[in-house]
Formats: structure tokens, C-alpha cells, sequence
């Protein structure tokens, strides 16, 4: 299997076993909480910290680079105490901000006088800022305590870190070294006195009345590299959002940003960038997320799509042979009713649906001739891969056949026949019998009739028996693509079972009210935290809006969109790539995963995708066009969007309250279409 890692990063397996591990470590499968603390990214660096902002060492607190935690250790003391929290947050994906009040000896009242502002940076550095509100000058000692083990990130979520290094003075600050790797923490100004031992520097600092002085680490064993995501080239157009709901302009700046601080840059082809899954768990080689994070931001501009599609058709298995054209991955949790998928398969499929949607918001035909071989290699092995029958089966024993699988199958088949035909090449015809023949199967094989109106399967089993559960998968049967002249392909249900479908997507057995469940409530094996198995993932909440607002059914659309602006709200417009599907009440909050990722790739891209489809933007780049079909109820009122890309050219639309849209600027020639 093709693996590529861009951190050192490898989490507790999920297998069961015996538990002999030394003190501290945990269980096979268990991951330490997260979802307390402020993680501050820019790849390839990380800071993890608690809200007080004192790194003690415990859990995954700690600066790190590619992997590895550079200082595990920082902890500030004033005038010989520990200072009082106040506030600890994130200002900014890559940056947080701590603040805290010190009380000392001098202090006549209940009214402290000195503040302590700590700016923490993931690249590794901090500025701590303190503040004086006395009447008189004041000299303080201050104290910093530091230290590090120098683990991989896998080994600190595992619990098996071993203890601090000893540390030496250097220059201005600490020194720790193995025979691997080595860090070094200088301090400006230069401490006035360190103590090796306790890895411990320390200054006299004289505040002036009213006044204030800094000091400022800086961590690493060598300066960082730059983050791609900071660099001029950032892939993804500055876009604003602004209208009668504030929430959204909040989303999408955030969203932004956390995909900003997601990117990397392939090592062999520095010029191609792509986004991790997220952090802190997944840093490593990710296919079918870089893809949906490609595709849900194609509003953004093609430029990432582009980079995400030259890196992936690197990786694509030579021929010949059954696996010839496949993009390889990882296998992925299903929940409580399905073995793990290969998510190498949904990687496959994308790949030709990213090229042809990405052709279609106006990627440069050179690009797309480039990447054309890429694509028929995918479908090649589509083809090969379904045989005569039509159903694409799991590969290895078993043979399931999934229905979110043919989703993507089908919708691979269309977009990828109208991408042949357009660019000269053979086989677009044979590409639309093929989903056609696969459509008709479908919806004769793959719906549970039952008293409630039936539903999609979930899989199908090699003897014909349905898995009957209903899940957020079935979102995927909803999202068929983009055609020319503005029009969506084709769905594999019929008018009844789309109706019905959007039925059940809307009740409250799968709207949690934060979003959609990905497993109904009423079913067995739910579980509120469940990966798979009944939490909310961001991701096929914005799958699922988007394929009921365009099929007309916008009352769901809507209280999906809803509740997904407001959990983006409860956490600070971060959205984690899944929480709780807990039921919401009137007083209640969305509950967090304590394991999830956040900031996560796909979800803020989905914060995107979710707000780009009020606007109902379909481009036409090649035929001169560009259609709207904004969702006509404005579930936020009137909203504009500027920055966006058709074409290559910068592009704004308008939807006023009454769900009418209006171009506001675009690239010249573009012609409105209908």
C-alpha cells in the first residue's frame, strides 16, 4: 500500500489486546482528549495547550514540528506565583492568546496590578507581554520552567514518553539533544541567570508606572520552514461573505484560515500543496479528504484541485493488472453495521468527478489536458473493477456492495463521460449506458420497502441480502455533480424514492438539530459519540444540504444549514470534523468528540461548501456560462459573496431575501445562463 506521512505521526491501534503497557499509557485504540484544548497549526507546526496556557507537560501539551515535540514544558511564574488565568483563546488558526493577572505582596486591595499576556504562535515562539496598572515601579522576578522529551506525536497520544531530558545552557536559553534530534529554546533578552537542572531561566524585570516589558522564546532546532499556507501562493481566493447573518462571514473567514493552516507541500514536487485530514491525529497522506476538500472549495478558485489531482495521479497504481489506475488508502471505519471501506476506492471515484467539476469553475485546458490521463486511468478501473454486472463490490472477501460506493460510481461514470466527449476523447457514450444500466439496478435492488415509506440500503450483500440501517451515507445518493449549461447530473433514485428520502433526512431520527446524524437515532448499535455510528459529521451534513436544496426540498436543506451555523457557533466557528448527535434542546449546546480532529480539512471546507450553495453558483467555464440557482427560501436572509473565482476572474453574487440572485461582478464574456 502507497503511504506518504508529512508528520511523524502514528496513532494507538484499534485492535484489542492485552493490556501490559507501562503506567501512563493507554489502551489500544485510546486517544487522549482534545477537545478542551487550543490547538494552534501551521504545518508543519503545531502548539497544543491548555486554556490557562501553562504547558506542563501532561497529555499532548506542547510545541511540536513535523511530528515531534520540540517542548513539552513552559510553565511562567511572577513574583515567585503562578499567575491567575483570565482567558486562553485562538485569534487566529495559527495563533493564541493567553491572559492572566498576578497578584503580589505589594497589592493593597482586591484589585490585581499586573497582567500577563502570553502570544502563542505555532511556528515556536511566544511573547510574553507583562502590563503594570501601579502607581509605583515595581520589580518582579520572573520565572520560566521548561522542558521537553523530544517524543513523536504517536508515542505522546500513546502515553509512552519516556521522561524529560536533562538540559544544558545554551547561548540565551536550553539545550536538549539524543542521538536523534536535538532542540534549543533561546530567550531575548538573554535570562539573567539558568539553571540547567531545572531547566529553569530567570530575570529581574523593572515595570515602570503604567508600564510593561516582554520577553520572547523562540523553539525549534533550526528556523521552521515557512507554512505553505502563508506563503504568497496560497491555492484558495481570499472570498468574503456578508449579509443579514453575521455567522456567515464568521464561518467562512475561519474556514479559511484552519484550511490555510492544513496545507502541505508535497516534498518531491514542492510546487503542489495539499491538505492534511487534521489535527492532531491525521497529518499524514489523506486522498479522499484532499479531494473533498478540493472539490467543496472549487468556488475558492481550481488552483488547489488542480495540486491535489497532479499529487494523487502520482500515486495511482501502475497496469497492468485489476488494481491498475487505483489511488490507494487507507481502510475506514463504517460504524456498527459494515466492515471498513477502503477509502482508496472513494479516492478513485472522486478523482475524475474533482477534474470535470474543476473544469467546469474554469480550470486552464492545459491543466486539464495534463490531467485527463489520470482521470481515464480512474475509469478504467471503474469499468474493470464493476465487471458486467454494473455494482461495484468492496475488493478482498466479502465482496459488499455499497450503496454510497455506487453513488460515487455513477456520478464518476456521468461527469467523466461529459469530461471525454468535451475533450475529444473516446468512450462518453459508453460511459452514460454504463449508469444508466447501474441506475436501473439500483433502484430495483437497492430499496427497503417497509411501512414507513422504505429507504436506500445501506449495502448489499454478494447473496443479494440488504443492510437495511439508515446512515448519513445515504447523503451521497443526493449529490450527483455538475453537468454543462448549469445542469446536475442525474441521481440513482427515481422522483418517489428522492421524495422519501428527503423525508427521512429531515426527520428527527436523523436531524439531530446540530446537523445530520451519521446513524439514525432508532437504529441499533446508535451511539451520540459514534465515529460512524451516530455523531454529526460535518462533512455529509454539507453532502446532504446541498443535494436536498437542489433537489427542491429546501425545508430540510435549511434545518440542516441551521443547525450546522449554529454548532458552528458553540465552537468558536472551528468546526471540529464531527461532535455529539445528541438531541438539541432550547438551552442546550453541541456536545463535543473528545477525539476529533479541529480544525479538520474536510469540515472546514464543508463550512464552505455550505454557504457557497446559497448562491446555487453552476459555471460553465468552457461554454462561456455561469447559472444561478441560489435557494430561493434564504434561510440567512440576503447575503453577498465576493472573491470567489469563475474562469480564472474574480466573481460576486447577491441573493436578496427573496432568494433572487444577481451577478455582481465576473469575468468578462461570462453570460448568465438559466
Amino acid at each position: 500500500m502507497h503511504r506518504r506521512q508529512t508528520m511523524a505521526l502514528t496513532v494507538p491501534s484499534r485492535s484489542r489486546g492485552t493490556d501490559s503497557a507501562a503506567p501512563g499509557a493507554r489502551r489500544p485504540g485510546e486517544l487522549p482528549p482534545v477537545h478542551a484544548a487550543l490547538i494552534c497549526v501551521a504545518l508543519p507546526g503545531l502548539a497544543i495547550s491548555p486554556e490557562d496556557g501553562q504547558l506542563t507537560g501532561q497529555g499532548l501539551e506542547g510545541f511540536y514540528q513535523s511530528g515531534r515535540r520540540l517542548l513539552s514544558r513552559c510553565q511562567l511564574r511572577v513574583a515567585r506565583r503562578e499567575p491567575v488565568a483570565v482567558q486562553g483563546r485562538l485569534v487566529s488558526a495559527d495563533r493564541a492568546r493567553f491572559l492572566s493577572v498576578v497578584r503580589t505582596a505589594a497589592d493593597s486591595g482586591p484589585d490585581p496590578e499586573i497582567t500577563v499576556e502570553r502570544l502563542r504562535h505555532a511556528d515556536g515562539t511566544e511573547r510574553i507581554t507583562l502590563r503594570s496598572s501601579a502607581g509605583r515601579t515595581r520589580r518582579l522576578p520572573v520565572e520560566i520552567a521548561l522542558g521537553t522529551d523530544l517524543a513523536d506525536l504517536g508515542a505522546v497520544a500513546a502515553g509512552r514518553t519516556g521522561p524529560e531530558l536533562p538540559a544544558s545552557v545554551h547561548d540565551s536559553g536550553m539545550r536538549w539533544a539524543t542521538a536523534t534530534a536535538h532542540v534549543v529554546v533561546t530567550a531575548h533578552p538573554p535570562p539573567e541567570d539558568a539553571l540547567a537542572s531545572a531547566g529553569l531561566l530567570c530575570w529581574e524585570l523593572e515595570l515602570e508606572p503604567g508600564g510593561s516589558c516582554s520577553i520572547e522564546l523562540r523553539i525549534g532546532a533550526d528556523r521552521p520552514p515557512r507554512p505553505p499556507g502563508q506563503s504568497g501562493s496560497h491555492p484558495l481566493a481570499p472570498a468574503r461573505a456578508e449579509g443579514d447573518d453575521p455567522r456567515a462571514e464568521k464561518l467562512l473567514r475561519s474556514a479559511l484560515d484552519d484550511l490555510r493552516a492544513l496545507l502541505v507541500r508535497d516534498p518531491r514536487h514542492p510546487v503542489d500543496m495539499y491538505p492534511v485530514a487534521g489535527v492532531p491525529w491525521r497529518c499524514g497522506f489523506a486522498p479522499a479528504e484532499m479531494l473533498w476538500a478540493a472539490r467543496m472549495t472549487l468556488p475558492l478558485g481550481t488552483r488547489l484541485a488542480a495540486a491535489v489531482l497532479r499529487t494523487l495521479a502520482r500515486t495511482q497504481l501502475p497496469g497492468p493488472g485489476p488494481d491498475a489506475g487505483r489511488v490507494p488508502g487507507p481502510l475506514r471505519d463504517s460504524g456498527p453495521h459494515l466492515p471498513p471501506g477502503c477509502s482508496g476506492m472513494e479516492a478513485t471515484l472522486l478523482l475524475p468527478t474533482l477534474l470535470a467539476e474543476a473544469r467546469r469553475w474554469g480550470m486552464p485546458e492545459q491543466e486539464v489536458a495534463e490531467l485527463l490521463p489520470a482521470a481515464e486511468r480512474a475509469l478504467n478501473w471503474l469499468r474493470a473493477a464493476a465487471g458486467d454486472g454494473g455494482l461495484l463490490r468492496d475488493a478482498g472477501p466479502g465482496g459488499l456492495q455499497r450503496g454510497e460506493t455506487q453513488a460515487h460510481a455513477h456520478r464518476a461514470a456521468l461527469l467523466g463521460a461529459a469530461l471525454l466527449e468535451e475533450c475529444g476523447r473516446p468512450g462518453g457514450d459508453d460511459w452514460r449506458e454504463w449508469a444508466g444500466v447501474l441506475r436501473r439496478r439500483f433502484q430495483q435492488e437497492f430499496w427497503v420497502e417497509d411501512r414507513g415509506g422504505g429507504r436506500p440500503a445501506a449495502a448489499r450483500t454478494p447473496e443479494g441480502r440488504l443492510v437495511p440501517h439508515l446512515g448519513s451515507g445515504v447523503a451521497h445518493l443526493l449529490d450527483t455533480g455538475l453537468l454543462g449549461a448549469g445542469q446536475l447530473a442525474p441521481g440513482l433514485l427515481d422522483k418517489v424514492q428522492t421524495e422519501q428520502l428527503a423525508r427521512l433526512l429531515g426527520g428527527p431520527a436523523m436531524d439531530s438539530g446540530w446537523g445530520l446524524r451519521s446513524l439514525g437515532a432508532k437504529e441499533p448499535g446508535y451511539n451520540p459519540f459514534g465515529h460512524r455510528g451516530g455523531a454529526v459529521r460535518v462533512h455529509e451534513s454539507a453532502v446532504a444540504f446541498a443535494g436536498l436544496a437542489a433537489a427542491g426540498y429546501e425545508k430540510e436543506a435549511s434545518s440542516l444549514l441551521r443547525g450546522v451555523l449554529d454548532a458552528a457557533d458553540a465552537f468558536g466557528y472551528r468546526l471540529p470534523e464531527m461532535y455529539a448527535g445528541e438531541q438539541r434542546t432550547e438551552a442546550g449546546v453541541p456536545l463535543p468528540h473528545p477525539a476529533a480532529c479541529r480544525p479538520a480539512a474536510v469540515a472546514s471546507a464543508a463550512g464552505i461548501h455550505l454557504l457557497a450553495t446559497l448562491a446555487g453558483i453552476r459555471p460553465d467555464a468552457p461554454a462561456g456560462t455561469v447559472a444561478l440557482h441560489p435557494v430561493s427560501c434564504a434561510p440567512l436572509g440576503a447575503i453577498q459573496f465576493s472573491g470567489l473565482r469563475v474562469a480564472g476572474e474574480p466573481f460576486a453574487v447577491r441573493v436578496s431575501r427573496l432568494g433572487l440572485g444577481m451577478v455582481e461582478e465576473a469575468a468578462g464574456g461570462l453570460q448568465l445562463g438559466v
